[in-house]
């Protein structure tokens, strides 16, 4: 997985222009990610982490940044047009323990970043990398009042039933997810997952990323993929 992590990534815009860098996120990304909380109000910080977290703690850290790139992948979507580029997006995939053909998503992006089309872009990326992957599925977690991560999913084609007080659930079939990002440059980040090499098959537990939810340290009804408000397309 090392020449994954090295990727430099690739540029992409949104639809006012804003220039980004998508790559996959990497152990030094400890720090940008700490940061990025700062810019998530309280309230995106409960649609992202079903609480109003306000730090993440060492261990959580390493779990988010210290993954396999296979049974756990994660973009970070950097500010290329910031001073010192920073994470104003996160989009990772965790594979479902014993189902190999499954994970769950989590989404995160910064207030000043939503309601611009990041969070769509990176669902879209997230699709491309996780069906190179074998992932056929993707399972999501959502408040019920988490209005722009529900849109994005009813747009893929997932049906949000209620799982419990306050959270709805979809299963999503990536299977024409992001196709649109072959050949448009606005989207040759889908690129970057298709090189992804060797990815290793899971096991059936006993791993790090098999299985464990895209929210380390919450209880069960925090444990599930949000989106921290990610906007619409």
């Amino acid at each position: 997985m090392s020449a994954l992590r090295r990727s430099p990534g690739t540029e992409a815009a949104l639809a006012d222009g804003t220039r980004l860098r998508i790559r996959p996120i990497r152990p030094e990304d400890k720090a940008g990610l700490m940061a990025g909380m700062t810019r998530l109000s309280a309230e995106s910080r409960r649609r992202r982490f079903f609480s109003a977290k306000d730090r993440l703690s060492e261990s959580a850290l390493a779990y988010l940044t210290e993954v396999d790139q296979a049974d756990h992948f994660a973009w970070v979507a950097l500010a290329v047009d910031e001073p010192g580029r920073p994470i104003v997006g996160v989009a990772r995939y965790v594979r479902v323990a014993g189902q190999p053909g499954q994970a769950e998503i989590a989404l995160t992006v910064v207030d000043d970043y939503q309601g611009r089309g990041l969070g769509s872009l990176l669902f879209e990326a997230l699709a491309v990398a996780a069906r190179t992957g074998g992932i056929e599925r993707f399972v999501v977690h959502v408040l019920h009042d988490n209005i722009p991560m529900r849109r994005i999913v009813e747009g893929a084609g997932g049906h949000l039933d209620r799982d419990e007080p306050g959270v709805l659930r979809a299963v999503v079939d990536i299977s024409s997810v992001g196709s649109q990002l072959v050949g448009e440059d606005r989207y040759r980040v889908g690129a970057a997952g298709a090189a992804t090499p060797r990815l290793r098959r899971p096991r059936r537990s006993g791993r790090r990323g098999g299985g464990r939810s895209p929210f380390p340290g919450a209880g069960r009804a925090r444990a599930r993929a949000s989106g921290a408000r990610p906007g619409a397309a």
